[in-house]
């Protein structure tokens, strides 16, 4: 299958679930949708046998600050998960915000997302519904809770706490 009816093809499957489709470039589409799809057009993908996961990243977007005499709005990490085939690449796009950072596990549907899973719970901050394994993978056990070194919030830990 060329990249271009691969991206096609992945839209086909993944249309009930988004609430928008962007193509920043050939050969890729992002697929925004609501947390409360994500297994579902996980599901579908692999139902569908198109591609595999090559992994989970996360964008920080922390709130801008706000006027004087505003309320600060909340900032959010985006989740993505990318799934390839051959060279298509579609990214599953989730929104979640700093006070609601959850999406659940796809370890169901996809036991080797553990590890893209682990990473995002420590490095991001994000909980990860259900996932069967919460160790540690990169940080180190004593790593101060709450300290999460991919948010643009992070600057270092200070020489008494680390």
């Amino acid at each position: 299958m060329d990249t271009a009816t691969a991206i096609e093809k992945a839209g086909e499957i993944l249309q009930p679930f988004c609430t928008e489709v962007k193509t920043p470039e050939a050969g890729r589409a992002d697929f925004y949708m609501p947390v409360q799809n994500l297994v579902p057009a996980v599901q579908a993908l692999v139902d569908a046998r198109w591609g595999y996961l090559s992994a989970i990243t996360g964008l920080d977007s922390p709130a801008a600050p706000a006027a004087e005499g505003e309320e600060a709005p909340e900032g959010a990490v985006e989740v993505l998960y990318h799934f390839c085939e051959g060279a298509a690449i579609a990214s599953l796009r989730l929104k979640v915000p700093y006070s609601e950072a959850l999406v659940p596990t796809i370890c169901g549907i996809l036991p080797a997302a553990t590890l893209y899973e682990r990473e995002l719970i420590e490095m991001l901050g994000v909980t990860v519904a259900d996932t069967p394994n919460t160790d540690h993978l990169i940080l180190p056990e004593d790593w101060p809770a709450g300290v999460f070194p991919l948010r643009k919030s992070f600057t270092g830990l200070d020489s008494e706490k680390g």
